[in-house]
């Protein structure tokens, strides 16, 4: 089932969102201060390509002051309107029954781009012990 909502989620506009992340990241690559933000915005566009039965969770360990300065810095910089269009694009998809499954994953994607640094993707439901 989650091979299948990922198919529908591709081809209802999910690899253009992965693509404007990607492309995004490569322009932020540009500049050495750029870099980590480009990485971020990497592994969000990873996480946009296959939604279902992922999610992006706290590595083991974090968050740590180094994460928590440069998610400060990407909320300070205007990161945070990925976070607004996640949940207005969530907002629409709710409107039918059919879309609520796509709006919960923009809902979480929502979530995941605010605080992007010190986490990492992996399978939902799995627990990392230190």
């Amino acid at each position: 089932m989650k091979f299948l909502g990922n198919i529908a989620w591709l081809i209802l506009g999910g690899i253009v969102i992965a693509l404007i992340y990607y492309v995004v990241g490569l322009l932020m690559c540009i500049s050495i201060i750029g870099i980590p933000f480009g990485v971020q915005l990497f592994k969000l566009g990873t996480f946009s390509m296959w939604p279902f039965g992922n999610e992006l969770a706290d590595k083991p360990n974090e968050p740590g002051c180094i994460s928590v300065v440069m998610n400060l810095v990407w909320i300070l910089l205007g990161w945070w309107e990925i976070a607004v269009i996640h949940l207005l694009a969530g907002l629409v998809f709710c409107v039918t029954i059919v879309g609520i499954p796509f709006g919960v994953q923009h809902f979480k994607m929502a979530l995941s781009s605010i605080f992007p640094f010190g986490k990492e993707i992996r399978p939902t439901g799995v627990q990392t012990f230190e």
